[in-house]
């Protein structure tokens, strides 16, 4: 059996993905984070109590689990050891367990200054960031003008390297958009924080992935944000700046694309999107507003509320064969209770022809229009329902329904936030 899995997101991210890593990391050694940094958001509920995780993986909590921050992640100094201080507050020890790359790039105070500067200066035509810096420091790598973790530990003119790039950028944030210049104090308070605290979890991440694999170990790679925002095959230009596909894996953590086994999407049983960008089933009407609030539909990163709509089976088959989804984890089923019919988008009406596929630009997409297939919905409450048999009858037609349109088998269905409300339909599939 190949013990190496993919948990990621099918939407537009947001879909539930802590969740399911804190189900299936109790039987895994590593659990990997591959793309993006603290602009992530992974919420736990374990027995009620919430907790919110922004660059550690969620499997982290399980005792037996090693945490690894890939090499393609951007990472804050500063953000992540807020992260592991208050984790400590709530009585988890896991300073001990976490892994950084050395080839993981540092975000610094000047990414954020230009993320912020940015947004404000774009103002209506914001892409709607997180205003964390992700996009500047992604910029940096590529430039290759950008700091990687490893610098810190065996670059002796790192200091000297560090103010020249800082120069650079403060003259952008002052001669162009007329924002305050950063200190490099602020910049050496990051490097700080890796010398004193973070140093000694910087390692060779890829070469202990190659052995992990020789040996057959259970390894779990955890996706943030989804599909949708992928930086080549999202709603560019109002993506993320990271390859949050399962192909992403391979390229971020520096393994083979064949060592990758199953592959499992966590799909909203509605849809949700934060921030600008087209929404083929958004539904700005008492619906939209229905779903929101039983779906609590805030950021768990911005506190922003989120886009609300139908499930829309275009972008989710787009998705799978993007991917190729082995299993699908259909999570917040529970908010669709009580709505008296629920729809689900079977293809797009762009210009007067069909569509089942969606366009692979932002305009034409903004200017499809939904074709919906509507289904009876259920009038009782299915959380914390764990049997098929307890579903309402509607409830099962929804999910074999959407499970015919998409033609990925769902093998879990998540019924409300906490981790025992999970119904299972495959456990086979997650059996590492």
């Amino acid at each position: 059996m190949n013990k190496r899995m993919v948990v990621l997101g099918s939407q537009w991210g947001d879909e539930g993905k802590g969740k399911l890593v804190d189900l299936i990391a109790n039987k895994v050694k590593y659990v990997v984070r591959f793309q993006g940094g603290h602009n992530a958001g992974h919420t736990l509920v374990i027995r009620g109590d919430k907790t919110v995780l922004h660059l550690i993986p969620s499997g982290i909590l399980h005792d037996q689990v090693m945490a690894i921050l890939a090499p393609g992640m951007v990472i804050s100094p500063s953000a992540l050891v807020k992260e592991l201080d208050q984790l400590k507050q709530k009585g988890f020890e896991v300073e001990n367990k976490l892994l950084i790359s050395d080839q993981a790039t540092l975000l610094l105070p000047y990414h954020v200054a230009l993320d912020k500067a940015r947004e404000k200066e774009k103002a209506s035509q914001k892409i709607g960031t997180t205003q964390r810096g992700i996009g500047p420091a992604y910029e940096d790598k590529i430039a290759r003008r950008g700091f990687k973790f490893g610098a810190v530990l065996y670059n002796q003119d790192i200091e000297t390297d560090l103010k020249e790039v800082l120069d650079y950028h403060n003259f952008v944030l002052q001669n162009y958009y007329q924002a305050p210049a950063v200190s490099f104090d602020e910049i050496k308070q990051e490097l700080d924080l890796i010398r004193n605290r973070l140093h000694s979890k910087i390692t060779d991440t890829t070469s202990l992935l190659h052995q992990a694999i020789e040996e057959n170990a259970a390894i779990l790679f955890e996706g943030a944000q989804g599909t949708l925002l992928d930086i080549d095959h999202g709603t560019y230009p109002f993506v993320t700046s990271s390859h949050t596909i399962a192909g992403g894996v391979a390229v971020s953590c520096g393994i083979s694309p064949n060592a990758i086994g199953e592959i499992i999407a966590v799909t909203k049983a509605y849809s949700t999107r934060v921030g600008s960008g087209p929404f083929p089933t958004e539904l700005i009407d008492e619906t939209g507003q229905f779903i929101q609030k039983q779906g609590n539909e805030f950021g768990a990163t911005t506190g922003r509320p989120r886009r609300c709509g139908w499930f829309d089976m275009v972008m989710a088959k787009y998705s799978a064969k993007v991917n190729g989804f082995t299993g699908i984890a259909l999570t917040k089923l529970d908010v669709l209770d009580g709505l008296p019919e629920i729809k689900i988008c079977v293809a797009y009406q762009y210009k007067g022809e069909k569509r089942l596929t969606p366009p692979n630009h932002a305009v034409p997409l903004e200017q499809c229009e939904p074709i919906y297939e509507t289904l009876p919905g259920w009038q009782q409450s299915t959380k914390g329902i764990v049997e098929w048999e307890q579903l309402p009858e509607n409830a099962q037609k929804y999910i074999k329904r959407l499970e015919t349109l998409v033609g990925v088998k769902i093998v879990l269905v998540s019924t409300g936030p906490d981790r025992e409300d999970t119904l299972w339909l495959d456990k086979t599939i997650c059996q590492m």
